[in-house]
């Protein structure tokens, strides 16, 4: 009798699964992506919050942070998002909108933490902060609902936010554990992925930073742009030992290296880090900028609110 285990379940992806769903690295040319709307979620923000110490407003509940004086300026927030989206649709990507969740979901536009994607399909995180609770089944719903498979969630007491994983290369990906993403959800993922045979390389995040994103981010499937400062030294040398070139972020310009690669050398950065632009374009890498200034207030830039959900293989 013919057994059905074969092909693979990779391999009938598209003809099962209607596409070919996930990511095997973050290199390859983007073809479908899954951002959120932001609606009312930051009207909740309040003037009157201003914390000396940390310089931002700050719920004293817990619920939300922004980063300036000023609340948001909604205009511009939906400008700026609508401006991203523009720039994914002219790059010919096709973009996945998921409504506003509204309150109390202040992080809500952040789409890279609740989710993962990889090979296979998706994997549900379970965010390690209360105040995002609650994201995760929203978009578990609004991606199967896409057709997208989900191959696992993150259970017990696992945390694993998105922004702290990346593909590195095909059999090779990275979590960055740290106050948001824990040793047993590193060992879940780390499960998972082995049934797809890709290697999980536990990266340590230092201090409170708390995503991977903030420090590292692949530009092609050679060349990565690094946060020496805030990258562990044995990390540094294992990526100079795959034969990684490493092109350094300016020191200052902090969201220059949470940029989305669009295909292999070319990325999707927000304006105000000139001089990494510069570094990534003496690399030959292009670089495609965008107004993100008023979004990054609410602690996330453009590659936080993006999740691929179709990218092709870059090697």
């Amino acid at each position: 009798m013919q057994t059905a285990a074969t092909p693979p379940f990779v391999e009938e992806l598209a003809e099962v699964w209607g596409a070919q769903w996930g990511a095997w690295d973050e290199a390859g040319r983007l073809r479908r992506v899954l951002v959120r709307r932001p609606g009312d979620e930051l009207s909740v923000i309040d003037a009157d919050a201003w914390d000396e110490e940390v310089q931002a407003l700050v719920d004293p509940a817990g619920q939300w942070y922004w980063t300036d004086r000023q609340p948001p300026d909604m205009a511009r927030v939906n400008d700026q998002h609508g401006g991203l989206v523009a720039a994914l649709q002219r790059e010919g990507i096709a973009v996945d909108v998921a409504p506003s969740l509204g309150p109390p979901f202040t992080k809500s536009i952040y789409t890279r933490d609740p989710i993962i994607t990889t090979p296979h399909g998706a994997i549900i995180g379970r965010m390690g902060v209360r105040m995002r609770r609650g994201e995760e089944p929203d978009l578990s719903r609004f991606v199967a609902g896409l057709g997208m498979p989900i191959v696992g969630t993150i259970t017990g007491t696992g945390t694993l936010e998105g922004g702290s994983y990346c593909k590195l290369r095909p059999d090779l990906h990275l979590l960055g554990t740290s106050i948001r993403c824990n040793e047993e959800g590193a060992r879940q993922l780390r499960e998972l992925l082995a049934l797809m045979d890709v290697e999980l390389l536990i990266v340590p995040v230092p201090g409170w930073s708390i995503h991977l994103d903030l420090h590292l981010a692949v530009i092609d499937s050679e060349r990565v742009l690094v946060d020496v400062e805030h990258l562990p030294y044995d990390f540094l040398v294992t990526l100079d030992d795959l034969g990684f070139e490493l092109v350094q972020v300016q020191p200052g310009e902090a969201w220059g290296i949470n940029l989305l690669c669009l295909s292999p050398g070319r990325v999707l950065m927000a304006e105000g880090s000139p001089r990494t632009a510069e570094r990534l374009a003496g690399a030959g890498v292009e670089v495609i900028t965008i107004a993100y200034d008023e979004i990054q207030k609410n602690g996330g830039g453009i590659h936080c609110s993006t999740m691929e959900l179709v990218r092709e293989r870059a090697t």
